[in-house]
């Protein structure tokens, strides 16, 4: 199993990522053509997403959709492996943070962010570029993959220019450790619980959905700011990204607050270009639990 990792790393993605851009997205284009008519990867998953999502929508509208997501993940995923050899100059001009002065009015305070954000648009370049455009240490909390080579190169990439990378096991620790430090701790909050009764239900895409409580968590706790970071797609490989504010004093919240706007935050980027999102995500696993009421938290 290593030894295959290593020769699928070494052989396939690194010599993949050393393309230029044009040529890497001329491969977009073929493996675009290989998971949509080929494979049909996930499409199953993506078209039922979609459909509980838009029930407005035609069918043939749905269709259209789910071709233009496919398109979409496949840039994604080229320029994920992109961001192993990619050089900082490049991912400077192609991340871009449009509105730094906020995140510096609050490093000028003397406090820690928190920052909230989901799996739209190229969620991977925000990782590897985040760092060197602000302040604030940046760390972003990470399910650890089950494959320990490429757990590690994944972690070595997105933090090669700065940013930290915690497992979600350690989160407590870590807030903890850093707690007089000032850092900006980034949190993916449009992942699935594995408990559906230790979550924040609320409607999200015309579904009753389970959220992720971390975010709030942590920031009630320690009182961090919660900024929301929405990622726009200018062109082919190029982003621009920005925040704003959800909680500027946690503590002065009713629970279940930041949760829910962080989602709904989410969810009004979403409808702007919905193939920008993960739909290949089983986002809605867990059914509710007849005794969980919506909007409460547990």
């Amino acid at each position: 199993m290593v030894i295959f990792s290593y020769l699928l790393y070494y052989l396939v993605i690194i010599p993949i990522s050393l393309l230029p851009f044009p040529v890497l997205y001329l491969f977009a284009d073929i493996l675009f053509l290989l998971f949509y008519y080929v494979i049909g990867y996930r499409k199953e998953v993506v078209l039922r997403n979609i459909k509980k999502s838009f029930p407005n929508l035609s069918d043939k509208e749905h269709h259209v959709l789910m071709k233009k997501f496919y398109i979409h993940l496949c840039d994604v995923i080229v320029e994920t492996f992109k961001s192993f050899t990619i050089s900082k100059a490049q991912i400077s001009k192609r991340m871009v943070l449009q509105n730094p002065e906020l995140l510096e009015s609050y490093y000028k305070q003397g406090k820690s962010l928190i920052l909230a954000g989901g799996h739209y648009n190229n969620w991977e370049w925000i990782a590897t570029g985040i760092d060197q455009q602000i302040s604030h240490k940046s760390i972003a909390i990470y399910k650890t993959l089950s494959n320990k080579f490429f757990d590690e190169k994944m972690r070595s990439t997105r933090g090669k220019f700065g940013l930290d990378m915690i497992s979600t096991k350690r989160v407590a620790e870590v807030f903890k450790d850093n707690k007089d430090a000032l850092t900006a701790t980034i949190f993916a909050i449009d992942q699935s619980p594995s408990n559906p009764r230790k979550c924040y239900w609320m409607n999200f895409l015309n579904q009753e959905t389970a959220c992720l409580y971390g975010t709030e968590k942590y920031a009630l706790e320690y009182n961090f700011p919660v900024l929301f970071g929405t990622v726009t797609k200018v062109k082919r490989g190029y982003y621009t990204f920005e925040f704003r504010v959800v909680a500027d004093n946690p503590s002065t919240t009713e629970k279940g607050y930041i949760t829910k706007q962080t989602n709904l935050e989410l969810e009004k980027e979403i409808l702007k270009a919905p193939e920008n999102w993960l739909w290949t995500h089983k986002r809605w696993k867990h059914p509710r639990p007849s005794d969980i009421p919506m909007e409460t938290v547990i």
